[in-house]
């Protein structure tokens, strides 16, 4: 199975940002979702789709040991956005949730499940705040917060904040947030937002004595 990394943060707090010291680098590629300019010099090569099918090959076909879905949020509000007019109400809305949280649950379990094993998928996704004032993913609606606890398919989970002007990851839980990670990953409760020393952490981790 891939290692699958959650990163959320607000819009501004640095998820696209942590790409920054990838660019040029064939080891990593990036899909996006929405068709937007990289927040920094550089390319990250890589795919522009919102198709949940193409996304499944374009993770098998990579070379790259590390591949970015950016912003994964957006294959749930395109799909809702395109289909929400044509639902009309009662069931038809309900069953346009349960279709969004069952391709989004496929993706990722395609993730931990299909993906090789050598490979890193970082899901990134705008965060939002619940009415307890807990941390969580961003999605559409209660119907799929509950059909489908986002977080909970991933062992790491990082959240993008800024202080002092500096863009950080948080590794473990912190002001209702649901930031997470294995016991001794990484040292400290912030990090700098760099998905290379991310990588090198999690590998190092992993591998084999």
């Amino acid at each position: 199975m891939a290692t699958p990394v959650l990163i959320i943060g607000k819009s501004g707090s640095g998820k696209s940002t942590s790409l920054r010291n990838c660019s040029g680098n064939p080891d990593w590629n990036l899909i996006r979702v929405i068709n937007k300019p990289l927040p920094f010099k550089g390319k990250v090569d890589g795919w522009k789709t919102d198709d949940y099918q193409t996304i499944m090959k374009c993770l098998m076909q990579s070379k790259a040991g590390n591949i970015v879905i950016d912003d994964a949020g957006y294959l749930i509000t395109n799909m809702f956005m395109r289909g929400h007019s044509n639902a009309g109400g009662g069931n038809g809305v309900f069953t346009l949730y349960n279709n969004i949280g069952d391709y989004f649950w496929n993706l990722i379990t395609f993730i931990t499940e299909k993906v090789p094993a050598d490979k890193i998928v970082y899901v990134m996704m705008h965060e939002d705040k619940n009415d307890f004032g807990d941390v969580k993913p961003k999605t559409i609606g209660k119907l799929i917060d509950e059909k489908v606890c986002l977080e909970g398919m991933f062992t790491i989970v990082l959240r993008c904040i800024e202080e002092s002007g500096k863009h950080l990851f948080v590794t473990q839980a912190s002001d209702g947030a649901v930031s997470k990670s294995p016991i001794g990953m990484f040292e400290t409760l912030t990090i700098d937002n760099d998905l290379l020393l991310v990588e090198k952490a999690i590998r190092d981790y992993y591998k084999e004595d």
